[in-house]
């Protein structure tokens, strides 16, 4: 329905940084929510996306947010009711969920971000500057403000769209294996049911093929969403939930001591580490494994205990092959010793062909592997949504549904996208997702290994963390 309206919010909403994200999603926004676009306004540390921001109407300001100012610059602007909608970086997640919980300000980022220089902070610890810790200190939150606005971290494409696709993926996997068509209702039946189908490793797999008229230049990174996002991510440590049938632990492996321990980490950066994943239009391919918050939401939510014990825990782990001027990018970088390049651009209205293949890989059971996500081509996304190429148009989706579910479920408290009616999130998001679609395969990490030369695997496990990484 390509101008229905889903709600009408009676309250403000404000945006906090308004780079290629943000820019995809207010038109998303001001077709679908039904509000004066009076009553919608910007707030942002660069220029970036003024004419956009003009182009509608909406009120534009450069106000960077920093510790000190912050709530000065946001207190006066938001009250009982109101949205903030956290699409920047460089902007503590935590602080802003804090002042909305205090507010009563509903609220929903894609990522959870620190202050600047936090993801590579070396007076922090490793753990802390994790999307483990900081995703733990969001958790934290939960005993101050047990109840409250409904707060919704890392809800765009991955982390986002990728557990409501896990969920869909394993109610056909349900259908097809078990023969069960009905729905889970609470964490505890989902995590059961994911043992019970087998499932050992879920990876959230993205192959863009996105192509520019303007390729990289020399000490330029380009990308088709955040640039700056993506660097910091990348930077991060390497980090992947940590599955209960993992037998080899990596030698760089690390776990946390605190929280709900179901993640691991490197001690190198998530750019730095290669996976071997599958989609069905790209096929077989290497991926980063960039650290995202799903990764470690997944492996905690589909976890079963008996006890203090745990029974199941699958792994899971984003693997991303970007397109190709990015790999060139990260390539440069991690030569640069992770310094970053000082020319960045977004991939946008330059994008002459391509498609974003994102999903959720789900491996281990009686089928082998199954595929559930999106596939986008950018001649779709142009057709769909202004300000927008195939992969801020997946996430501005995702930042969407988020929005529209939070708004109908105002009283939620702060929530992984995990607890989410999975359903309702997709019904909004669909729409602009191209093809969904779900694709079975015969592909394991070991298919064609020990070609060209014999390596150290495990084959009688071929879901194994060991068996598909790739130093």
């Amino acid at each position: 329905m390509a101008d229905q309206k889903y709600f009408k919010f009676p309250g403000k909403i404000v945006f906090v940084g308004f780079g290629s994200v943000a820019q995809g999603v207010l038109p998303l926004l001001l077709r679908h929510i039904d509000m004066p676009k009076e009553r919608i306004s910007i707030i942002t540390g660069h220029d970036r996306g003024r004419a956009e921001a003009g182009s509608f109407g909406i009120r534009f300001e450069v106000n960077p947010l920093t510790r000190a100012n912050y709530r000065a610059i946001l207190g006066p602007r938001l009250e009982r009711g109101d949205f903030l909608v956290n699409l920047s970086v460089d902007v503590a997640s935590s602080a802003l969920i804090e002042f909305c919980c205090e507010k009563g300000v509903l609220y929903t980022d894609s990522c959870i971000e620190p202050w600047a220089g936090g993801y590579t902070d070396q007076l922090v610890s490793v753990s802390a500057r994790s999307n483990y810790g900081q995703r733990e200190e969001v958790l934290a939150l939960r005993r101050k403000f047990p109840k409250g606005p409904t707060i919704l971290p890392t809800h765009g494409a991955n982390p986002g769209l990728i557990s409501h696709w896990v969920k869909q993926g394993m109610l056909n996997l349900a259908q097809d294996i078990l023969g069960r068509g009905e729905m889970p209702q609470s964490k505890a039946e989902w995590a059961q049911l994911a043992m019970d189908l087998g499932i050992n490793s879920i990876h959230c797999s993205e192959r863009d093929t996105q192509v520019a008229s303007v390729r990289k230049r020399p000490g330029e990174f380009v990308n088709t969403w955040s640039v700056d996002g993506f660097i910091g991510e990348g930077s991060q440590p390497c980090e992947l939930g940590w599955g209960s049938h993992e037998k080899h632990f990596p030698p760089e492996g690390c776990h946390h001591d605190y929280g709900c321990k179901a993640a691991i980490y490197l001690n190198r950066p998530g750019a730095s580490v290669k996976v071997r994943t599958w989609t069905p239009m790209a096929g077989a391919f290497h991926g980063f494994l960039i650290t995202h918050g799903e990764a470690i939401s997944i492996s905690d939510y589909y976890t079963v205990k008996h006890g203090d014990r745990v029974a199941y825990r699958p792994t899971c782990h984003y693997s991303y092959h970007p397109c190709d001027d990015t790999v060139l990018s990260v390539h440069e970088l991690a030569g640069r010793n992770w310094e970053a390049q000082e020319q960045r651009r977004v991939l946008r209205d330059e994008v002459v062909s391509g498609v974003d293949e994102l999903g959720a890989l789900l491996l281990g059971h009686k089928k082998g592997a199954y595929w559930f996500g999106s596939q986008l081509s950018i001649e779709e996304a142009r057709q769909l949504a202004p300000y927008n190429n195939a992969t801020s148009l997946q996430v501005a989706a995702g930042v969407l549904g988020g929005i529209v579910w939070a708004m109908e479920n105002p009283e939620a408290g702060i929530i992984d996208p995990d607890d989410m009616d999975h359903r309702r999130v997709l019904e909004v998001a669909n729409p602009y997702l191209g093809r969904v679609v779900g694709v079975y395969s015969d592909w394991t990490p070991l298919q064609g290994r020990n070609h060209p030369f014999p390596e150290d695997v495990d084959a009688s496990d071929p879901w194994q963390f060991k068996n598909i990484r790739v130093t």
